[in-house]
């Protein structure tokens, strides 16, 4: 039996580790192209031979990355929410320090309209209502696994704040959740969605829309 040479299986290794980092490059960058042609062109519009230009691969290795454009529609949508979700759950963790509430809820309220008023995060969101009703389950998830989850987790935070006395007792802390989340993003929101990301308020609007969102929740939660 022939003997495998020295160092020879640490060297199939190795290019199998190189082998795999470089399918992981090349999924990143597909998806990362994917997400400018499907918000530039929507679903209809974006061609898998676009976004394989655009990666700089084969369309071969687009589609063994991923099955079809829907497939890779899904993929962009939900790991793009995931992103912002996880952003905005990183934001809610400075509530467990707050000694002050009104601090705390100004400060959060100032981020999350910063946050959600990005441009990719609206183009996003426009994305995704324009096709709900083609693909329910990827626009269901996208606000299951997104939006509704980082609520949750913000209502969690802010019952936190109610046992700490910093806030009444929450008898529906995701509700209250998405009540404080009205409050800031409604205006500025419907803004953008409606007449385009160059809508955008100035920053010394969006503080003040945040601020007296602030105000206006502590109202309604603050102790009694």
């Amino acid at each position: 039996m022939d003997q495998q040479a020295p160092g020879a299986g640490i060297d199939s290794e190795l290019e199998t580790s190189l082998g795999e980092g470089r399918t992981a490059r090349k999924r990143r960058a597909i998806l990362a192209e994917a997400a400018g042609v499907f918000l530039q062109h929507g679903y209809l519009g974006a061609s898998m031979d676009e976004v394989a230009a655009r990666a700089r691969v084969s369309k071969q290795t687009v589609y063994r990355q991923f099955a079809d454009k829907e497939h890779l529609f899904a993929e962009v949508i939900l790991g793009s929410n995931a992103q912002l979700g996880a952003r905005l759950a990183t934001l809610y963790g400075a509530l467990d320090e707050a000694t002050d509430a009104a601090t705390a809820l100004r400060d959060l309220a100032r981020r999350f309209a910063a946050d959600i008023c990005e441009p990719e995060v609206i183009q996003l969101r426009r994305l995704v209502l324009a096709e709900a009703d083609r693909f329910p389950a990827i626009s269901g998830a996208w606000f299951e696994h997104g939006f509704q989850r980082s609520l949750v987790l913000l209502g969690e935070a802010l019952s936190r704040m109610a046992d700490r006395g910093l806030l009444r007792e929450l008898a529906d802390p995701t509700l209250t959740a998405y009540h404080f989340a009205g409050l800031v993003m409604y205006k500025p929101m419907n803004q953008l969605m409606f007449a385009g990301t160059e809508a955008r308020p100035d920053d010394g609007e969006l503080t003040r829309i945040a601020d007296r969102a602030a105000e206006v929740f502590l109202t309604a939660y603050g102790p009694a």
